[in-house]
């Protein structure tokens, strides 16, 4: 094989890799570029190609974290990663944990992290890498990774989200409430959430967005009606599509242009977590981008309309 043959059949897992540790489409797409360019500057092939680009990947990606985590303290609201649609990295033997890392309640859980631990517990739990290996990539002894290893897992433990375990069951419950809020059905909305429901908003002060979450089965569904019919009235459309691993589904306007998406966490038969990406800067890498307070205003419009001509 060619250096170029061994880089792109790695590529898959060098994204994977970036992505979980940075929790960014765009920055991960550099990172695995950037490692494309030192590895076409190596004189010579190393032991393991899979090994030196993986720590290659791993070492750009903790800098780009570490110069991040000062722009997300200055986040204006919730932050949330990047939505991303599809995995392009498989491992049969490491399903379980792949899918679980990359949802959105992983991710955000993985920012109480220093980038240190961040990187050890995606290469370690996530991608089942040695301790040697990931010493190498991280110029940390055995021992400190090992360190690292148990503290972000102690960290991870202690809030890691819970998924309902039969996909097919996720799925058609995902399609049920989807299905209800494109019809404005409370109680139908209603029945389908956990008590404690929270629908949380990432604008990023670029788009529209709730002040605080929304909180509780009641004023969550009488919100999504409140959008939804709208919403209807001037054209969006919801995609249903896979969101970092779990069920969600992509809004768009008239034209087709992506307006955001939102993301459905699902355990005990109820959804648990709604989470949306409004923020336009984290979804330009999904097509083009609709602008989120033209919409809104739309809306708004077409629902003042409707009030009037019904008095």
């Amino acid at each position: 094989m060619t250096r170029t043959d061994d880089f792109e059949e790695l590529r898959p897992l060098l994204f994977a890799i970036a992505y979980r540790i940075l929790g960014s489409v765009s920055e991960a797409e550099d990172a695995v570029q950037e490692t494309w360019l030192r590895w076409e500057a190596v004189a010579t092939r190393p032991a393991s190609t899979k090994a030196y680009l993986s720590a290659v990947v791993t070492r750009i990606s903790i800098d780009v974290l570490r110069s991040a985590r000062v722009r997300r303290e200055q986040y204006v609201g919730p932050w949330f990663p990047e939505p991303l649609l599809n995995d392009p990295y498989e491992d049969p033997e490491r399903s379980a944990e792949l899918a679980d890392s990359l949802s959105m309640a992983a991710l955000v859980l993985l920012e109480r992290l220093s980038p240190l631990e961040r990187a050890v517990f995606v290469l370690r739990d996530v991608f089942g890498f040695g301790f040697p290996e990931i010493a190498s990539a991280v110029d940390r002894s055995e021992s400190a990774c090992r360190q690292l290893a148990v503290r972000a897992r102690r960290h991870m433990d202690a809030g890691r989200p819970r998924f309902e375990a039969d996909r097919k069951e996720r799925e058609e419950l995902a399609e049920r409430f989807f299905d209800a809020f494109r019809e404005g059905d409370v109680d139908g909305l209603r029945e389908l959430l956990a008590g404690d429901v929270q629908m949380v908003g990432d604008g990023g002060g670029k788009a529209p967005q709730w002040a605080r979450a929304i909180a509780g089965a009641e004023h969550v569904s009488r919100l999504l009606v409140a959008l939804a019919h709208p919403f209807v009235q001037i054209g969006v459309g919801a995609e249903p599509h896979e969101i970092n691993g779990q069920p969600g589904v992509i809004f768009r306007d008239r034209d087709g242009k992506v307006i955001n998406i939102m993301a459905l966490d699902i355990a005990d038969g109820r959804i648990q977590t709604i989470r949306s990406v409004i923020n336009p800067e984290k979804l330009t890498h999904l097509g083009p981008v609709a602008d989120a307070w033209a919409v809104m205003r739309e809306a708004n419009r077409a629902r003042r309309e409707e009030a009037e001509s019904g008095r």
